[in-house]
């Protein structure tokens, strides 16, 4: 058999090189434990493939790099008013204009929790549209995030649609906008509505904005520390008030990883991505309450607050609930215990007391319970990954805040 030095040879060499770097640092002991757990893999690498694109979201957004975020969109849309918006020094402000295609060239500023850039009009005519339509789509192809921005006034133009299917043609991560809604005194629902039919989204996937008065601005922010993890725990130190809001979205994400990971199908080893990616959550929430914290202190705050006792019991109460297969407790359970420590952190960092046992013990079971029920009609079939994932966030959508440490 392979032991798994071997194995993690193989599987670095397929990865980019800051993973080796990232396994070369970390403690002699640790990665001797990854390696035997890693000997204990199939011959076939698809299941540590699966685990590691679980994982890649959390390690990205313990680093708390800085991303770069293009606004993209038609010429004359207001890309650079949001940008104005977004940048913190005044020196790097654009030039606005009602005059279509003011900005000629991609400009770059730093909104503190990311880079930002201001690119040209991407869908203009003649030669010097076409010159200025590359600029736009080659600093959409160099950056981590893309926000599509487009004009209310006037809905979505055939040239328009094209541009749009060449954006997401790049598979960047996307957050779509609709500015000058400000403009747009009745109809707003119906407007946005056909805006969102013709780009082949729902409406809840287009955000309504006024650049020009601020008015949606955060939930751009928001939407992109969703989209992109490495920008989440920069947001949340830069903006205290949106601090749980950031928070449900670090939980979530990996409540739906745990969930994932119980029912991937790696005998034993589980218990291993499992634990990694609940001390990235912590890590994550700390850097979001701008709590300094290390990954060894993360693994401790796991075993302090006992849930690995909290899942056991859980999983005796709901097996009794007409027998669900043992893949979907597991997942409920995974779940739900990922939840309650999300909370727990979350009150300790923002309060500086933990929660209660019992209050522990009921975000668990009422987490575990809501995923089990969202999961039931899936029948004793072992669900694809993405669909398990989708299921999960579903019922772990508006999270209520934690509890106050103390209450009943």
């Amino acid at each position: 058999m392979t032991d798994g030095r071997d194995r993690f040879g193989e599987f670095i060499g397929r990865w980019p090189q800051d993973l080796r770097r990232m396994w070369a640092g970390l403690p002699a002991g640790t990665r001797a434990q990854l390696e035997r757990g890693l000997g204990l893999l199939p011959g076939d690498a698809r299941g540590w493939r699966r685990l590691i694109d679980q994982a890649a979201d959390h390690l990205r957004i313990t680093t708390g790099d800085k991303q770069q975020v293009a606004i993209v969109g038609p010429a004359n849309v207001g890309k650079s008013t949001l940008f104005n918006q977004l940048i913190r020094s005044r020196m790097d402000r654009a030039a606005v204009s009602a005059v279509a295609g003011t900005t000629r060239q991609a400009q770059q500023a730093d909104a503190g929790l990311f880079a930002v850039i201001d690119t040209p009009g991407a869908d203009a005519a003649g030669a010097v549209g076409q010159e200025e339509k590359e600029r736009a789509l080659i600093a959409a192809r160099d950056a981590d995030v893309l926000v599509i921005l487009f004009d209310a006034t006037h809905g979505i133009r055939p040239a328009e649609q094209e541009l749009f299917g060449e954006l997401i043609g790049l598979g960047k991560p996307t957050v779509v906008a609709v500015n000058k809604m400000d403009l747009i005194r009745r109809e707003r629902a119906s407007v946005l509505a056909q805006i969102a039919s013709a780009l082949g989204l729902s409406t809840e996937q287009v955000i309504p904005l006024s650049a020009k008065e601020g008015a949606g601005v955060e939930r751009v922010l928001l939407a992109v520390a969703k989209t992109e993890p490495g920008i989440v725990a920069a947001l949340g130190a830069a903006l205290p008030a949106y601090r749980w809001k950031l928070s449900q979205t670090v939980i979530a994400r990996t409540a739906s990883t745990a969930a994932a990971i119980a029912v991937t199908p790696i005998p034993i080893i589980d218990f291993i991505p499992l634990i990694g990616v609940q001390s990235a959550m912590i890590l994550s929430l700390a850097r979001i309450y701008s709590q300094r914290i290390t990954a060894a202190r993360a693994r401790e705050l796991l075993l302090t607050f006992g849930l690995g006792l909290l899942g056991r019991s859980l999983f005796y109460e709901l097996s009794k609930l007409g027998g669900p297969p043992g893949w979907l407790l597991g997942a409920g359970i995974a779940a739900g215990t990922t939840v309650a420590m999300g909370y727990a952190v979350a009150s300790w960092f923002e309060r500086g007391q933990r929660l209660s046992q019992e209050a522990l013990g009921r975000i668990a079971r009422s987490t575990s319970q809501a995923v089990v029920d969202h999961l039931k009609d899936l029948g004793g079939r072992r669900p694809e990954r993405l669909t398990l994932r989708e299921r999960v966030d579903q019922a772990l959508e508006d999270l209520p805040e934690p509890e106050a440490p103390g209450e009943p």
